[in-house]
């Protein structure tokens, strides 16, 4: 699988192809990510071969839908839990991240584990993913961000001219550099 772009999140539904003997097979959902449909599904018949030994020629796609967030105007931090083969052996991992989305929480996991651990992107598998409350964040580089009296201070700006009647007094251009430090 590659990764090129943000990921998505699909849910996939299928089953083995119905024969004689049963009419009506059992079907299966799963929801993951990936950069795209055709991919989604590769990921989906992986998964089944390896859970319910079925495979792409003896099954069918029911449907394949993208799952998108609702609200994505407030940052949020996520946990997610995945499986991931190395040179050395397979390793469980916890990792938490902050984005407006689950789905770009998901692209900052596959960039950072492809940027540490040197980790493909078939190489990893999401296990669990949670929207965490403040009082639930374990790691350092998330608890910077969950107090209450946060502030992110702009310290160089350089002011605009004032709108307005003085607006007209006002010279478009100076001789001075701006100073853009302020206390």
């Amino acid at each position: 699988m590659t990764v090129a772009g943000v990921m998505k999140q699909f849910q996939v539904v299928g089953r083995k192809a119905p024969t004689e003997e049963v009419a009506n097979p059992e079907a299966f959902r799963i929801v993951l990510f990936a950069p795209n449909a055709v991919i989604a599904k590769s990921k989906f018949w992986y998964f089944m071969h390896q859970f319910r030994k079925m495979k792409k020629s003896t099954g069918e796609i029911l449907d394949v839908v993208e799952i998108v967030e609702k609200n994505t105007s407030q940052v949020k931090n996520y946990g997610i839990w995945i499986r991931y083969d190395s040179r050395s052996g397979t390793h469980n991992m916890y990792r938490e991240y902050r984005d407006v989305a689950l789905t770009g929480a998901v692209t900052q996991l596959y960039d950072e584990m492809a940027g540490r651990h040197r980790t493909r992107p078939r190489s990893i598998q999401i296990i669990r993913t949670a929207a965490l409350k403040t009082e639930d964040v374990k790691r350092v580089d998330m608890l910077q961000y969950t107090s209450k009296d946060q502030k992110f201070p702009l310290p160089h700006r350089v002011h605009q001219a004032k709108r307005g009647a003085k607006a007209l007094s006002d010279r478009t251009f100076t001789t001075v550099r701006p100073t853009t430090f302020f206390k």
